[in-house]
């Protein structure tokens, strides 16, 4: 099936909202990650969304060219493409784009978008993520407000976070401190600015202690208890359940039932990136153990070309990514849940 249409994707977001999972979005920097990422979704039986963060479209349109518009729609279009051979709905989406880099990606990329929507395609993203997390709510809102104005004329929802996540991603380091947890001052202020649809649809990234990087559980203070808060109070107020489509950022090192609590609070969307970055380099580096000999032309022999061939050991780097996708899923609850099942 092809990449989703701005309709079904806003259904993809009310289905897994109403019965209560969430969908893995993967972020992906290469042709053999997107395989990958589709492979898990079809083998879950899943659908789900594929991100590129900043880092990442820079990378895809070349080591030299750091192009991050030029990387991002080329994997978009090589996506949506190669989608149509798999039986799963995708959503196609960017990650994390401070204010630093909005006129170099989110902007020029809604502008192409709008282009497409004049002529009656659909946008080349399914949503784009404001990332105002740096600067101050005010500010962050304000962005938002200009922004969402823009993604809704061009079909496009629009990703905010309220809140700091901590760690790095992409060169981004955010510091661990009280920042990373919303407040329910923040959630009001939220929904007086940006409204609750009637301006454009946006998903939200409450903070509750995320983290973004690799770390064992326990060691991320995640208090998902603090997205019921908003959405309860939130919801009071303007007589909505659960207000808020809720994104998880930084779930490396969170628990099962940290996850499955999120969830059922409201998340329909967790970002998956560190672990299945280490699911996609662990089978090569026991290929290039293992096959040693075979990989590297050593004392002037010639090697085994079986073994180096880029094919023997990308495909291994595939299903394991792929494998750990299947578990993302089985997390979420979103495994068994695809439209076209």
């Amino acid at each position: 099936m092809p990449i989703a249409t701005p309709e079904v994707y806003a259904e993809m977001i009310d289905r897994a909202k109403a019965k209560a999972f969430a969908y893995p979005a993967i972020n992906v920097t290469s042709s053999q990650t997107v395989n990958a990422a589709l492979q898990g979704f079809t083998d879950a039986g899943s659908d789900g969304i594929i991100q590129i963060s900043t880092g990442g479209a820079e990378y895809a349109s070349g080591q030299t060219i750091k192009d991050k518009v030029t990387g991002a729609v080329a994997l978009a279009e090589y996506a949506r493409t190669v989608s149509k051979n798999y039986p799963v709905t995708v959503g196609l989406h960017t990650d994390h784009c401070q204010k630093e880099k909005l006129d170099s990606y989110v902007r020029p990329l809604i502008a192409l978008s709008q282009e497409r929507v004049d002529k009656g395609l659909d946008p080349i993203f399914n949503s784009h993520m404001w990332d105002g997390s740096a600067i101050e709510l005010e500010e962050n809102l304000q962005i938002a407000d200009e922004l969402l104005a823009k993604a809704a004329k061009a079909h496009i929802i629009l990703e905010i976070e309220v809140g700091a996540v901590g760690g790095e991603e992409d060169g981004v380091t955010g510091e661990i401190n009280d920042k990373l947890y919303t407040t329910v001052a923040d959630g009001m202020r939220t929904l007086e600015v940006l409204g609750l649809g009637e301006k454009g649809r946006y998903t939200t990234a409450l903070t509750f202690g995320n983290v973004h990087g690799a770390y064992k559980p326990g060691h991320v203070k995640l208090r998902p208890e603090i997205l019921k808060e908003i959405q309860d109070a939130c919801g009071a107020k303007y007589g909505k359940d659960k207000p808020f489509d809720l994104v998880f950022h930084g779930g490396s090192g969170s628990t099962p039932q940290e996850i499955a609590d999120a969830v059922s609070y409201g998340v329909i969307k967790m970002n998956v990136d560190t672990d299945t970055q280490y699911a996609f380099s662990r089978p090569v580096a026991d290929h290039f153990f293992t096959k040693y000999a075979g990989v590297l032309k050593i004392d002037g022999e010639v090697g085994n070309k079986k073994d180096y061939d880029p094919r023997a050991w990308g495909k291994k780097a595939e299903a394991g990514m792929s494998a750990r996708i299947v578990e993302a899923c089985e997390e979420l609850g979103s495994k068994g849940t695809s439209m076209t099942a």
